[in-house]
């Protein structure tokens, strides 16, 4: 529970929600006059679909280790939304496709890092176990960046304020609230299969690292890529600077902030972060009152 919202709900049920988004009158930038902004937060887009499905296949591989039925459940229903999650972020890759701004280079070596570097190895036993649980650990701390991102689209007033594009507003914020509501699940899957504090520290090291190269990587292919922009502007520290103040994007504080708590020997996930908060949201989404649910 969130100790700093008391109605905050301890747990929720989880389960997929088959939504759909019209992508047919997206705009190259979606939040207008902002590309730094717009390509930020489609390097989302360029990582999600593969890395979601890299999720899902790890924790499908995970669930016949885990004896405590109440997390089963919550796994199945994570496994659920994730796999949803990818199909959803891919239609916008689609988009970008088919309207000039070519991404196969960009995601075909995300694919390859997820399905080749993190992906099954030929082994047996507890050399198995340990990879097994080296991936889990990988995607507690990517889950705690996820959730934090999902906190923020949901607070981030500023871009309706901006005039971003409704349909990638609701997208981003269906996801993110319910990266919001199943935040814990993660964690405590790798609780439960091994646990071992120092582990998961060297994997969110990892995570951010891993992270950060790949957003700048993206981020200058996106504007490079940009068949509006066509090549006359570059992404530049001062811009993450300029758009973090105004809102469009997290801010440096807001990201490097977000980090410490994880390294906490009594890091709970539910404690940041709002269900309450998520849950008000899917109430009110356009995509899942559409898909009634």
């Amino acid at each position: 529970m969130n100790p700093d919202d008391p109605g905050d709900p301890d747990r929720v049920a989880l389960h997929a929600r088959d939504v759909e988004f019209d992508w047919s009158q997206l705009p190259m930038h979606w939040i207008p006059g902002e590309p730094f902004a717009t390509h930020w937060i489609n390097f989302l887009h360029l990582v999600l679909p593969e890395g979601e499905r890299w999720f899902v296949e790890v924790f499908k591989q995970a669930l016949p280790l885990i004896s405590d039925d109440r997390l089963a459940e919550d796994v199945r229903g994570f496994v659920g939304q994730e796999a949803m999650h990818a199909e959803s972020h891919q239609g916008v890759i689609d988009h970008f496709d088919a309207h000039g701004l070519d991404t196969r280079p960009f995601v075909d070596q995300v694919r390859w890092m997820f399905r080749t570097t993190l992906g099954d190895r030929p082994l047996r036993g507890k050399r198995a176990e340990s990879w097994l649980v080296q991936r889990l650990a990988l995607i507690a701390a990517i889950e705690h960046i996820t959730a934090f991102l999902g906190q923020w689209i949901l607070d981030a007033e500023e871009l309706d304020g901006a005039g971003a594009d409704p349909t990638m507003l609701d997208l981003l914020r269906w996801h993110g609230a319910e990266e919001v509501e199943h935040r814990s699940v993660a964690y405590e899957v790798y609780q439960h299969v091994h646990g071992r504090y120092p582990q998961r520290c060297l994997a969110m090291v990892l995570a951010t690292a891993v992270l950060t190269v790949l957003w700048v990587r993206g981020l200058r292919f996106l504007m490079a890529s940009d068949p509006v922009l066509r090549g006359r502007r570059k992404p530049r520290w001062r811009d993450l600077i300029r758009t973090g103040r105004l809102g469009l994007t997290p801010s440096y504080r807001q990201l490097l902030g977000a980090l410490p708590a994880f390294f906490r020997p009594g890091y709970d996930p539910s404690e940041h972060g709002s269900t309450a908060r998520a849950v008000d949201y899917l109430a009110t989404s356009p995509a899942a009152l559409a898909a009634g649910q």
